[in-house]
């Protein structure tokens, strides 16, 4: 019995514990959420990320989120800078793609405490244009800020091949909560964003980076799909950069 790989494992699974239960998904319909300060960053609420998604049947998140570097993405930008179509359209698949983070009360469930929402492109600019806006201010002040809404439809609901995220921001100010322990437990349990998403070394992400160029017979029919699916269009590509935005709950939160 191989005692380091089933402690490897159990510490996956737990961490996989973890995620799930310090992340926050929309469910259909509309939901009620308060935004919050970050405790690890005070000056700014989202964090932005950078993840490569579909490597080995894997997501990896990219070091670049914190400035260092990222053998995967120093890859990508190479086959970029070559100016040939097909390397072009592999770096698209592999260089890493932002998601943004916020930590959210949800209403009705403040006994969960801080949790963490991820959204695409599309409502992080929504958002910082609302606070941007004077007439709104900052919405995450913990006295006189303001809940939003979030309303989220399923693609079998609208029709479209991905769902859709739509928010608004109610025109009241309210603190977050007038009860002391409410108050007391958004702050004590929020997390930091790296113990949730882990930072992988240098040398793990080229094994990685290794393992996807030079796959094994039994992953090798999957990545060559993935190397195939790179090959449409750009202007599929372009349309698919908004929905693999929206798409990205599925990825992580399955």
């Amino acid at each position: 019995m191989d005692l380091n790989a089933i402690r490897k494992r159990l510490g996956q699974l737990q961490t996989t514990n973890n995620r799930t239960s310090s992340l926050w998904k929309p469910q259909p319909g509309k939901t009620q959420i308060r935004v919050v300060p970050y405790e690890f960053n005070k000056d700014n609420p989202f964090i932005e990320l950078f993840f490569h998604y579909n490597l080995n049947n894997r997501s990896y998140l990219s070091p670049i989120s914190f400035g260092r570097p990222d053998p995967i993405e120093e890859f990508a930008q190479k086959l970029k800078a070559s100016g040939n179509k097909e390397d072009y359209q592999l770096s698209k698949k592999l260089e890493a793609k932002m998601r943004t983070f916020a930590p959210v009360v949800v209403r009705g469930e403040e006994s969960q405490g801080v949790r963490f929402w991820g959204f695409g492109k599309t409502v992080y600019q929504e958002l910082l244009s609302i606070i941007a806006d004077p007439d709104y201010g900052d919405i995450t002040d913990p006295v006189n800020g303001r809940d939003v809404v979030v309303e989220f439809i399923s693609a079998e609901e609208s029709g479209a091949s991905f769902p859709t995220t739509k928010i608004r921001v109610k025109p009241n100010q309210t603190p977050i909560s007038d009860d002391p322990a409410i108050l007391e437990k958004v702050k004590s349990s929020q997390k930091d964003i790296r113990d949730i998403y882990q930072e992988q070394s240098y040398d793990d992400l080229t094994n990685v980076l290794n393992e996807w160029l030079n796959p094994s017979d039994e992953t090798e029919s999957e990545t060559t799909k993935a190397v195939e699916a790179t090959s449409t269009t750009s202007t599929m590509e372009e349309k698919k950069v908004k929905d693999t935005s929206e798409a990205f709950d599925e990825l992580f939160n399955s």
